[in-house]
Parts: C-alpha cells; sequence; structure tokens
C-alpha cells in the first residue's frame, strides 16, 4: 500500500493545505530523472541548485519562480535541425523537459547562469525582520508599594 491517508491530521488545523500538497508532491514515485540536478547547501541561508542541460543555451531554458515554487523548462531542438543529422549513437539527450522545485517559505531565486553545460539556481532564505526572534528586556524591581489612605 503506497497510499497514506493523511486528513486526521487535518481536521483541526487550519491554514495547512501548502503541507498537504507538499507531502502528496512528495509521495509521487513517478518524477522524471531527466534533468540530473544537484542541490546544494552553501551556507546558513544560501542554496544552489545545479542542473545538467548540455546542449541547451540560455535561450532554450526558462526559470520562473512563482508562489513557493520553482519551475525550470527547457525547449527541445526543432525536428527539422535533427533531421538533417544521421545519427549512429545518441546519448546526449535534447528533449524538452520541465522541472519543479517546491520552495519553502521566504526562499527567493537571485540568480541563474548557464556555464560549461550546467544551469546554477543560486537561492537565499531572506526572512523579513518583523518574523525574527527578538529578545525582550526583563525588568527587575522592587513590589509595587501600597498607596496610603489619608483619614477624611
Amino acid at each position: 500500500m503506497r497510499t497514506l491517508d493523511l486528513s486526521p491530521l487535518f481536521r483541526s488545523s487550519v491554514g495547512f493545505d501548502r503541507m498537504s500538497r507538499l507531502l502528496d508532491a512528495a509521495l509521487q514515485f513517478d518524477e522524471p530523472a531527466y534533468p540530473p540536478y544537484d542541490i546544494e547547501k552553501r551556507g546558513q541561508d544560501t542554496y544552489r541548485i545545479t542542473m545538467a542541460v548540455a546542449g541547451f543555451n540560455e535561450d532554450d531554458l526558462e526559470v520562473t519562480e512563482t508562489e513557493g515554487t520553482l519551475i525550470v523548462r527547457g525547449r527541445g531542438r526543432p525536428e527539422e535541425q535533427e533531421a538533417q543529422s544521421a545519427y549512429l549513437y545518441r546519448g546526449i539527450a535534447g528533449r524538452a523537459f520541465e522541472r519543479r522545485f517546491q520552495l519553502a517559505d521566504f526562499v527567493h531565486v537571485t540568480g541563474a547562469r548557464l556555464e560549461n553545460g550546467l544551469l546554477h539556481i543560486d537561492l537565499v532564505r531572506e526572512v523579513p525582520e518583523a518574523l525574527k526572534p527578538r529578545s525582550v528586556h526583563i525588568e527587575t524591581g522592587t513590589a509595587p508599594q501600597q498607596i496610603e489612605q489619608q483619614a477624611a
């Protein structure tokens, strides 16, 4: 049995719809293996996704960030260009692809660079100042003083 019923977890919670979708997506086993990629943590709040996109140039690739999802698309080679060549062996794939990455809250793309057949996508987590933990000063003092009443 490969399906999990997570509905009991969400009966008493509000606003966790995104987590449900993330868990459903994580349990999908039919994710394509093309193109291969690495995800590396480069610092406390910086990450890099590196994709092997041999045969693609910057005009064939599209990187889009929308609603917590990073989408990388590659357009395949035109068929008329492929018809001009007679391949004896074809090991470099040039087919179209779309790869999606779910981004955590406050993670944003800062740049993308194509270098030697590798697409590097840099990401950073930028937590807003209002959501960062802050320390609260604890005052010490004496107990409140009793106010004396004067007889009238």
